[in-house]
């Protein structure tokens, strides 16, 4: 029998890689990063683990990965399409602090699932995340401040803050009513 080797194309190699990235990242917003183990995130992907060593160095740089990706995709599908000024601002907040986004880890803000675990990783994830939560926050900015965006950056820092630890304390709750209200 004649053995031939599969070459994939670069859009294959491209396509199983964000396979990885999204799935783990899924994951990791729901068992956390220290409970993820790499075998668990591949096995997610439907891949095994030799698939994992032609798209990743290490776990850590597949975490990094998988945080700017979140962060991305929260960006472009939340905040860029949300309304320009005050309003859009509102209407992010009101998306955010919803019991869908609270109830719903695995889809939902990787800033509220993760943001203490990334606070302890290395530091191209914390450089992954920072780059990415700056997006975040210019987003913010431009609705608070659409003609002096520097005058509001601070505030926005803040604003992210103060909604992913609204929607941390709602998720530890035990009390739903109460949880509901925090909302």
């Amino acid at each position: 029998m004649e053995e031939r080797l599969v070459r994939y194309t670069k859009e294959h190699k491209q396509k199983t890689r964000q396979r990885i990235v999204e799935t783990a990242g899924r994951r990791l917003k729901r068992d956390g990063i220290d409970g993820s183990g790499v075998a668990t995130l591949i096995k997610d992907a439907w891949l095994t683990n030799g698939t994992f060593c032609a798209h990743f160095a290490s776990k850590d740089e597949l975490v990094a990965t998988a945080v700017a990706d979140q962060m991305c995709a929260q960006h472009e599908n939340i905040v860029a399409q949300a309304a320009p000024g005050r309003a859009g601002l509102e209407q992010l907040i009101r998306w955010y602090f919803s019991t869908e986004q609270r109830d719903n880890v695995v889809d939902g803000c990787l800033n509220a699932a993760l943001l203490d675990e990334i606070g302890r990783s290395t530091d191209p994830t914390r450089q992954a995340y920072t780059d990415s939560a700056l997006i975040l926050i210019d987003g913010f900015t431009a609705r608070l401040a659409p003609h002096d965006p520097p005058s509001a950056r601070l505030k926005s820092l803040s604003l992210l803050g103060m909604m992913a630890g609204t929607l941390q304390l709602s998720r530890a709750l035990t009390d739903r009513r109460l949880a509901d209200q925090l909302l």
